[in-house]
């Protein structure tokens, strides 16, 4: 799974191909032992949880990074790797 993203201890994931186990784009995001899958474009949480500061900055980062988030969606559909993604700053 490769990452398209690191800031701030969050680590973003996009798997390729994977539609199947949800039916919404999403990113996987790891952050200090836990783990979430977050719902794109709103940034809601499907599954998992991180910490509330880190979430907030999660939830940032997607809404500033929005239509290229979405871009890497189509392309991990369609089982090419996404594009790195530059880190909240």
């Amino acid at each position: 799974m490769p990452s398209i993203s690191m800031f701030y201890g969050i680590i973003v994931y996009m798997y390729c191909m994977d539609s199947k186990q949800h039916n919404t784009p999403h990113i996987h995001v790891r952050c200090q032992g836990n783990e979430a899958v977050v719902a794109l474009p709103d940034g809601e949480v499907l599954e998992g949880e991180l910490p509330k500061n880190k979430m907030k900055l999660l939830q940032a980062w997607i809404e500033l990074h929005q239509d290229e988030l979405m871009a890497d969606w189509e392309l991990a559909l369609s089982g090419e790797h996404p594009y790195k993604i530059d880190p909240l700053r």
